[in-house]
């Protein structure tokens, strides 16, 4: 009899966000047969319903450790698990270690996905959500990003990299910015709709210089360096990811690491904080890039990229971009009141960008 395939599941609100399929909970059990140890207690801690992935505590004989579905194709869940265990095993870098099956494997392929336990690192607390807190998450990426260098996939595994693709994403998000036009357009009646028009040709303008800067840029030249010569990035770092523990700031959840340029992360993480923010303070930003740059320098070219990037309205794109799939929905005034807020706080960048094109030969290499 064919095994019963993982798939996305509702989540049904009677029954909570937590709730998990009986099947997959069969799974489970089937899973942790493939360990040497007991379990006493799961505890699901959290779920993409979505996507078919899920985290569970697991309180064991040896002590607690997380048991982890990963959403995505086996091959690309391959790769993350061989970063992880490269990381502690090579570069002691504090992530959770991967503890293997009878077998020796660091995983197990169960239900058409991929499923590992790895350590509970306790106690874990996040940052203080203060200059000294980013700082430390800065520095905690850069050391990451340090340590990744030399990674190479495991045979069979899936090669994800986003080095090449910088071009194509700006592309594609000056494309979308005429996709947001028109839907604003048909969707006049919306509350939303009169605000998106009347900043989106600013934000479009603002894309198309991003992208004639970065062709103009060193960048052709950055990514003719190897994809392991520049390690791994997050993809979703933030003060949830980056926590401090026992010997220091650890770094979880690495399920979508990829080969790219590292500042990638960092551009997410400044740009983020300075929405919270609702201003481009650059004591701020400045600390957070030097604590970065502390722990893996940013060569002069290297750092061009990240002005460019952060030139890119990222945030508007980010919170509109779902617009697309239901306008009568997303187009209320939840998101007139958002984009305000974000048109605003931009206000503030461009003074920012200006001194930070300074600290280029000063503070940094």
């Amino acid at each position: 009899m064919p095994e019963e395939q993982i798939i996305p599941w509702d989540v049904d609100e009677t029954l909570g966000e937590l709730y998990v399929p009986s099947y997959i909970e069969e799974l489970a059990q089937e899973v942790i047969g493939h360990y040497d140890m007991s379990v006493s207690n799961m505890e699901v801690i959290t779920t993409k319903a979505d996507k078919g992935g899920l985290i569970w505590k697991i309180d064991t004989n040896h002590g607690p450790r997380s048991l982890k579905i990963l959403h995505r194709r086996p091959r690309r869940s391959l790769f993350s698990l061989g970063a992880q265990d490269y990381l502690v095993h090579e570069k002691n870098a504090r992530v959770p270690a991967i503890i293997q099956t009878t077998t020796g494997e660091n995983h197990v392929n169960k239900g058409g996905k991929l499923w590992f336990v790895a350590e509970w690192i306790e106690p874990l607390t996040p940052v203080s959500k203060d200059l000294e807190g980013a700082k430390a998450l800065c520095h905690a990426l850069g050391e990451f990003h340090h340590l990744s260098k030399g990674y190479l996939p495991p045979k069979g595994a899936e090669k994800p990299s986003r080095l090449h693709r910088w071009p194509r994403s700006y592309e594609k998000v000056i494309k979308k910015m005429g996709w947001f036009k028109n839907i604003a357009t048909a969707y006049d009646e919306m509350p939303a709709s009169k605000t998106i028009l009347s900043m989106i040709d600013k934000f479009e303008e603002q894309s198309q210089q991003a992208l004639q800067q970065l062709n103009n840029s060193a960048y052709s030249t950055l990514i003719e360096r190897n994809d392991h010569e520049w390690g791994l990035v997050h993809q979703d770092y933030g003060w949830s990811n980056g926590q401090m523990g026992p010997d220091g700031m650890w770094i979880i959840d690495l399920d979508g690491v990829a080969y790219d340029l590292p500042i990638r992360d960092l551009r997410k993480l400044i740009t983020g904080t300075v929405d919270d923010m609702g201003v481009w303070d650059l004591t701020w930003i400045t600390g957070m890039i030097e604590a970065y740059h502390e722990a893996n320098p940013i060569e002069s070219e290297l750092y061009e990229i990240l002005l460019i990037d952060m030139a890119l309205p990222n945030e508007f794109y980010k919170n509109v971009k779902e617009m697309v799939y239901e306008p009568t929905l997303f187009l209320d005034q939840e998101l007139e009141a958002l984009c305000t807020r974000i048109y605003e706080t931009e206000q503030s960048k461009w003074a920012a960008l200006e001194e930070l094109q300074h600290l280029k030969g000063v503070d940094l290499t």
